[in-house]
């Protein structure tokens, strides 16, 4: 590989940047040896999953683009170039059940430490911070009570099936018919007609679930979980702890006052940036839709035991308010102050309060927080975590690239004085 790779390539030089024996202690306790197959290196399934958020692609996807990609494999630790996919696309999913949310915190902080020795950030860009919420949306359909309906008591029937237990009537076919004539009549704007049909369709499966019941007095562990999402479904008559999707049940209604859409289902995600260079220095999904304020401690916890260093000052928007103040070490400032009251310097810190807000486009347009397809909680977590991983590993990448370009366009003695810690201003002009 080193025959066939250029070492001025932006991962070649990150490949070497990054302190890659880290991750063998914190993982190694996770493996077992002498049973079953072999384990496959820590270093390739790190690899994988932070060129998969820094690229956008799919578990599928980034193990078939690395088959065709030298600079890949030698980011992965390989020494040779292989001809084979290097692992089943399935092992990605596995390997994050095991290292968990917690262990995915130690990715996000590997990419600090890296912008770290290389200077990219240094104490004076954690002293002033910015903290935001924003919505990651679960990979579900618009949830509407017709399909919901219907969707309950197709995996009721299918959990029946496989237990053997012997239904009255299933109302499979008669159920689909009727969730097609709801569909046709709420688009016609026939709403009495419409309401008739889901009214059926709950009828439906408030017979089946009884039956269940009725026929299945020892049910297993699966099956009592199915049976409380579908008493949950079907008695569900307020705004709180409604039940949106049937296969994530975590999913929650948030409303974030956008015009363009007035309803998220999915869960908060809390984030720490630093206000001059814009490096997320702490991410994390928020499940129970809490009000903004209430995560700002924990979210200024996380991100100073990620950078390990103290933050002087937070800028919040209005969602924060009740906490303006001294939280601990560190001194949160509110928006929405008169500018008069605040002097020239602090002004300009409070206007880089906003800066945050285009972070959370990047990590929806391009590190795959737009739609969550992980599963469960922890896959909020993760998926999160990840997000702010390919973020930061994308402006790695573009601080490298610098480098190379100054390296080409500038003269010995310009070389000497271009720090890397200047990357941030080169790009800009």
């Amino acid at each position: 590989m080193e025959q066939i790779v250029s070492q001025e390539h932006p991962l070649y030089k990150l490949s070497t940047q990054i302190d890659w024996r880290v991750f063998e202690q914190e993982f190694g306790s996770l493996y077992v040896e002498n049973v079953g197959r072999p384990g496959k290196s820590i270093r390739l399934l790190v690899g994988l999953h932070y060129l998969k958020y820094t690229y956008n692609k799919s578990d599928e996807s980034v193990v078939e683009r690395f088959l065709e990609n030298p600079y890949w494999q030698y980011f992965c630790g390989f020494k040779y170039f292989q001809h084979e996919l290097p692992i089943d696309p399935s092992s990605l999913t596995r390997w994050r059940k095991r290292v968990g949310a917690e262990g995915m915190e130690k990715l996000l902080q590997q990419t600090i430490e890296t912008a770290k020795r290389g200077r990219l950030i240094t104490r004076r860009d954690t002293q002033r911070v910015n903290v935001d919420t924003t919505v990651q949306e679960k990979a579900i359909a618009f949830p509407t009570d017709a399909r919901l309906y219907y969707k309950m008591l197709r995996v009721l029937v299918r959990a029946a099936k496989e237990r053997g237990i012997e239904l009255r009537q299933s109302y499979e076919r008669v159920g689909k018919k009727a969730l097609a004539r709801q569909g046709r009549y709420r688009h016609a704007r026939q709403m009495k007609r419409a309401q008739r049909e889901t009214k059926k369709l709950k009828t439906y499966l408030g017979r089946v679930s009884r039956d269940i019941q009725r026929k299945a007095p020892e049910p297993d562990e699966a099956l009592i979980k199915q049976l409380e999402l579908a008493r949950r479904l079907l008695q569900q008559r307020h705004d709180k702890g409604k039940l949106y999707s049937i296969h994530a049940p975590e999913v929650e209604c948030i409303a974030k006052g956008k015009a363009h859409k007035q309803y998220e289902f999915g869960c908060k995600v809390s984030m720490v940036s630093t206000s001059k260079k814009n490096w997320i220095i702490g991410i994390d999904a928020l499940h129970g839709n809490p009000y903004d304020g209430h995560s700002l401690e924990a979210a200024l916890r996380q991100a100073r035991q990620l950078v390990g260093w103290k933050l002087d000052k937070a800028y919040c928007d209005r969602g924060y308010r009740g906490n303006a103040g001294k939280l601990g070490d560190t001194h949160v400032h509110i928006v929405g102050r008169r500018k008069k009251s605040i002097g020239r310097s602090g002004w300009r810190w409070f206007k880089r309060r906003s800066a945050i807000e285009p972070l959370f486009g990047h990590l929806k347009a391009g590190n795959r927080m737009d739609r969550n397809r992980l599963q469960g909680k922890d896959g909020d977590r993760i998926n999160a975590i990840l997000s702010g991983c390919g973020y930061n590993m994308r402006k790695l990448l573009r601080a490298f690239l610098a480098l190379i370009l100054k390296s080409v366009f500038f003269d010995q003695n310009a070389k000497k004085s271009f720090s890397l810690a200047g990357e941030t201003a080169y790009l800009a002009a």
